[in-house]
């Protein structure tokens, strides 16, 4: 089912937002060569539980740790871990979630490492700005598939693979709810957008093929099939009658 959040549920969905905004901020911060992924996990859960909210990805049908760290051909739900070290020249997708009085706030950045290869900057800045493709066009009346569209005619123009089976979601008292929000799609098609309604729109971008394959052994990480890097752009979106508002922005 839908939810259209009122207002009163609005304002804790914001509240949830502005943390993982400032959870986000702290990891490019102290992200650096040298570190491991757990320990950039460790400074991401520390800080989401001192604001008294719950990092919601923890658990989360199973996932070991508060945060998805994933690193260039990992496209999302990359484990962290004391064996991945981070290095000079990498693109580090941090994806993170909280949880604030029973609403949830999720966004993801990719940062770059030092100096990336001017392929991966291009992947990361592209993938960024196919969020705002979308979000530039949308308002209450419109459609999900306006979403995909945009999404997916801007980096594509590029020659760049856009991942079909990981997609966006609604978002309120769970993580996961309805719509759900393809980077991919049909303009004018789909779920209507209506006031108040709160997705996540997410770009997941490949170098390369859109194909993906799915970690058999960890049951989470996702890869791209030709190894080479993806991208991910996410934030949590509240749409208006004229636009949209952003959470964790």
């Amino acid at each position: 089912m839908i939810t259209i959040k009122n207002e009163h549920e609005i304002a804790l969905m914001k509240k949830a937002g502005a943390i993982v905004k400032d959870a986000l901020c702290l990891a490019e911060e102290k992200i650096k060569p040298g570190m491991t992924t757990y320990e950039l996990n460790r400074l991401i859960h520390e800080f989401i539980v001192k604001q008294g909210a719950h990092p919601s990805f923890l658990n989360y049908n199973g996932f070991p740790a508060s945060s998805c760290i994933s690193i260039d051909d990992v496209v999302v739900h990359g484990i962290p871990s004391k064996k991945t070290v981070i290095c000079e020249g990498m693109l580090v997708s941090v994806d993170v979630g909280a949880m604030k009085d029973g609403f949830h706030g999720d966004a993801a950045r990719t940062f770059a490492v030092g100096e990336v290869s001017a392929e991966k900057r291009q992947l990361m800045e592209v993938t960024k700005q196919s969020f705002f493709e979308a979000t530039a066009i949308l308002k209450n009346g419109m459609r999900v598939g306006d979403i995909g569209n945009a999404v997916y005619n801007y980096a594509t123009k590029f020659g760049y693979g856009v991942v079909r089976e990981m997609i966006g979601h609604g978002i309120g008292t769970k993580m996961h709810e309805l719509p759900d929000v393809p980077n991919y799609g049909e303009a004018g098609r789909g779920v209507r957008l209506v006031t108040n309604m709160t997705i996540c729109i997410e770009p997941m971008i490949n170098l390369g093929t859109e194909k993906i394959t799915f970690d058999e052994i960890d049951g989470w990480t996702v890869r791209t099939a030709d190894g080479k890097p993806s991208a991910h752009y996410e934030n949590t979106v509240i749409i208006k009658e004229d636009g949209v508002e952003y959470t964790t922005l």
